[in-house]
């Protein structure tokens, strides 16, 4: 038995590990790592997502407040998910306490599927009041949402959760967190760690953080190179959900600590489910695009696209209001059209 709660082991690979979730204390209050890398994953996705907008004819400025928004909504969907289907582990004797303990995520408690829902809701209000158009926002938005996932996931590895039955696999890991919860778990009665007709709880489990953070950043990886290619507005989203819902109907059955609705697993049904439409969606739009692809062209290449982002780009020039929307719309008159980029990552060029 591991005795220290900081160390991590991959038995198998030779592989320990010592770390402490607190990162560090400032004034008394102490910064985990979960949260560091949370914010990590978030900033990498902002920076590699941002740059690359114009690609799906998004202006950038005017998306920006959907980002702000999407994150907000995100993280307290995330929560109140987790929040409500764990609920007699957050109701406390008093409202207060109730109410410190729900908004406490500093040790982990944030739910995928709610994060996801509560950034579309908001993301899409905003979107509304922005002028930005909603599937292709989400297009490039699932390529922040695969890189956000593949790194924050190793917050679950630092906090030791998230992580399954046990496993003879060449990637299985333990660590003294790990124990301490499978033997707890043994004392009232659970059956989830066996092998054979023995309890085996020191050995290796499976490191469902590590499945699907390799799963999340080659998704990205598959994502990023093919929308250059896509053939239709919210396609990538499409597949994201097939992408996702396949690897998390498969892993979640691993895990231990799924949210349960009964002797339901909530989140495997709901990505079988969200796998299954997202099949057949492509399969009928795919239909749709083939037999009439002059009725389906993207956003990106549409005029509607070209004057919000020129308005902004003369706007950010020092033109406000109606000065930036008559010259956008004497450029119109004059013949000046946007010149295709293959990187897309340069402003839009005038061809008189």
């Amino acid at each position: 038995m591991i005795q220290d709660p900081n160390i991590i082991q991959f038995p198998k690979l030779g592989w320990e590990f010592e770390i402490n979730p607190t990162a560090f204390t400032v004034f008394g209050i102490e910064i985990q790592w979960y949260g560091i890398i949370i914010a990590l994953g978030l900033l990498l996705a902002v920076l590699y997502c941002f740059p690359r907008m114009k690609r799906f004819g998004i202006d950038s400025d005017r998306a920006t407040d959907a980002v702000i928004g999407g994150v907000i909504g995100g993280i307290i969907g995330a929560r109140l998910y987790f929040v409500i289907m764990k609920w007699d582990d957050y109701r406390k004797d008093t409202l207060k306490d109730t109410f410190l303990a729900v908004i406490n995520t500093r040790n982990g408690g944030l739910a995928i599927y709610g994060g996801i829902i509560g950034a579309l809701i908001v993301g899409l209000i905003v979107c509304k009041i922005r002028k930005v158009k909603f599937l292709p926002m989400l297009d490039i938005a699932v390529l922040g949402f695969l890189i956000g996932q593949g790194i924050g996931r190793w917050g679950n590895f630092v906090n030791q959760e998230a992580f399954g039955t046990n496993t003879d696999f060449f990637l299985g890991m333990t660590g003294g967190r790990i124990q301490y919860v499978i033997n707890n778990e043994m004392q009232i009665g659970g059956s989830m760690y066996e092998s054979g007709l023995e309890m085996l709880w020191e050995n290796p489990v499976h490191p469902c953080f590590l499945y699907e953070s390799l799963w999340c950043l080659l998704g990205f990886a598959i994502f990023a190179l093919y929308s250059k290619y896509r053939k239709y507005d919210g396609q990538l989203l499409l597949m994201y959900m097939a992408w996702y819902g396949a690897e998390r109907a498969v892993v979640e059955g691993l895990r231990t600590d799924s949210l349960m609705f009964g002797n339901i697993r909530v989140s495997q049904v709901v990505s079988v489910i969200i796998l299954i439409v997202s099949v057949i969606l492509q399969i009928i739009i795919g239909f749709k695009v083939k037999r009439d692809p002059e009725n389906h062209i993207l956003y990106v290449n549409t005029e509607e696209s070209r004057l919000l982002i020129e308005e902004t780009r003369l706007r950010n020039m020092g033109m406000k209001g109606k000065d930036a929307q008559i010259m956008s719309n004497e450029d119109d008159e004059i013949g000046i059209l946007p010149v295709e980029d293959e990187d897309d990552d340069d402003d839009i060029k005038e061809e008189i």
